[in-house]
């Protein structure tokens, strides 16, 4: 059986963070992307790719603020909004790939799937909103929506006297249509899957699919999917070629390899920023404790090239 592998595509693998987000720029920057997965392909991988939505999502959610404040056009909910950024990523995604295997010379298929990710209603981050969203308020707009609507702020961290909206973030527990993506992408059809972490969605008392006012972890979710199709590798595509030991200090080290006892020692040690490569860590970890053979961390254009990349595994490769 050919193995199989699921790519995240970290936010930087569409869109830079000194760009202005045009579809021009993101179109080049995926295609860059999808071009270092060709070698996969070459060696006979099969492949499901999932992609970040951070920044177009929310764009989508100040489209919302201001289509209501200038036109007074409904605002829509966090789950039709990440719907909106899935199936506008993944169309660019699957556009720009069949592309560059056009050029390749390389026949497969290739489908975006708008995929539901399901949350426990009763996990406890519901009760602990941490995730920023949306636009900067003032103190009194934020007032104003809290009591309208029931949303619940936070200070700004990045603006003084501002104020921008906190939602959960829970844990993945089921991928909508699993079983389709593994079928799909084993019969050798490439498989464009929970973009952004997942629509979110919770199962109620009737056994009813609800929409949740949350945000998924893309990587946890990315993970998830990848142990749940028995995928024999998970990559995650991000900024650096490495996970590094003591980030930008004098002491900084590069680790090409780590097993899992020494990975949960360096995460509970504080080695991995919170909001940054802690939560990549955590996905890694996941994937290899549900039975994955191997996970990696790298920069998308260093994939091709194996002496790149962290590797996790759950003891040390030989």
């Amino acid at each position: 059986m050919k193995k199989l592998a699921v790519i995240a595509l970290g936010g930087n693998a569409l869109l830079r963070g000194n760009q202005e987000g045009t579809i021009e720029e993101q179109e080049q920057n995926t295609t860059e992307t999808l071009e270092n997965l060709v070698f996969l392909l070459r060696e006979g991988y099969d492949l499901v790719i999932t992609h970040g939505n951070g920044p177009q999502v929310g764009n989508i959610l100040l489209r919302n603020d201001a289509g209501e404040q200038v036109y007074g056009i409904p605002q829509m909910p966090v789950d039709i909004c990440v719907a909106d950024s899935q199936g506008g990523i993944g169309y660019m995604v699957e556009r720009m790939l069949r592309n560059v295997l056009n050029r390749h010379g390389i026949e497969k298929e290739v489908v975006t799937l708008v995929t539901m990710v399901e949350v426990d209603k009763d996990d406890p981050a519901f009760t602990d909103p941490q995730k920023r969203i949306g636009q900067i308020y003032t103190r009194k707009e934020a007032d104003k929506l809290k009591t309208d609507k029931g949303w619940i702020f936070e200070e700004s961290e990045k603006q003084q006297g501002g104020w921008r909206r906190v939602v959960p973030s829970p844990k993945p527990v089921r991928i909508s249509n699993e079983k389709v993506i593994e079928t799909l992408a084993r019969q050798g059809t490439i498989v464009i899957a929970a973009g952004g972490g997942g629509i979110p969605v919770y199962i109620d008392e009737k056994n009813d699919v609800r929409p949740a006012e949350v945000v998924i972890d893309k990587d946890l979710a990315s993970s998830l999917l990848a142990a749940r199709i028995g995928a024999d590798e998970f990559y995650i595509l991000t900024d650096v070629p490495y996970v590094y030991l003591n980030y930008r200090k004098e002491n900084e080290r590069l680790v090409e390899f780590l097993d899992h006892k020494d990975t949960v020692k360096y995460l509970e040690d504080g080695q991995f920023a919170r909001g940054s490569m802690a939560p990549k860590i955590r996905a890694c970890l996941q994937f290899i404790e549900q039975g994955g053979k191997k996970s990696v961390i790298t920069e998308a254009t260093k994939l091709e090239d194996r002496k790149y990349g962290t590797k996790i595994t759950m003891e040390y490769e030989d």
